[in-house]
């Protein structure tokens, strides 16, 4: 069984780019070579995407191979298939990196005990409710890497040709 998904590095300074390429590649067992562009949101830095396929857990082996780079921006992103959930990785220099399941929708699932954990650390005043869902729905990392999600001039454009 397989599943497909997508890496998105949103900026990466030069210099790191391939050893990007080293990490996905010695993940997927073949020669990876991404096309890299200019990231407009953070001048001196590159960003690149790319579509894989392989066995469930790529995705978490492609986040664990990234996440040791703090210059490192990127998502890593892995549909649903019949033997395991979506899953959706977002990293940043300044949150590190955010876990989420995702449905086949693409919507965020939250396991019943975070929930219970968030409404606890709520309940005790240590936080409010609203922050905490909105860090389990991965709000933080949203709001930054947004600005560097737009794709440059040049930039490749992706077509949806299936509307759920």
């Amino acid at each position: 069984m397989t599943t497909r998904g997508v890496l998105y590095v949103h900026s990466a300074p030069r210099a790191l780019c391939p050893h990007v390429e080293w990490a996905v590649a010695g993940v997927l067992g073949a020669r990876v070579s991404l096309d890299w562009i200019r990231q407009p949101a953070s001048p001196g830095t590159w960003r690149a995407e790319f579509s894989w396929q392989g066995d469930p857990g790529t995705a978490s082996k492609l986040a664990s191979a990234l996440r040791g780079w703090h210059l490192l921006r990127f998502e890593v992103t892995a549909e649903p298939c019949a033997v395991a959930e979506g899953e959706r990785y977002s990293s940043t220099p300044e949150l590190g990196i955010f876990h989420a399941v995702t449905g086949m929708h693409g919507d965020i699932l939250i396991p019943e005990d975070r929930l219970r954990a968030a409404v606890g650390r709520a309940s005790r005043g240590e936080s409010e409710l609203e922050a905490e869902i909105s860090k389990l729905l991965g709000k933080p990392w949203d709001d930054e890497l947004e600005p560097f999600r737009y794709a440059g001039e040049g930039a490749p454009v992706r077509w949806l040709h299936q509307v759920v």
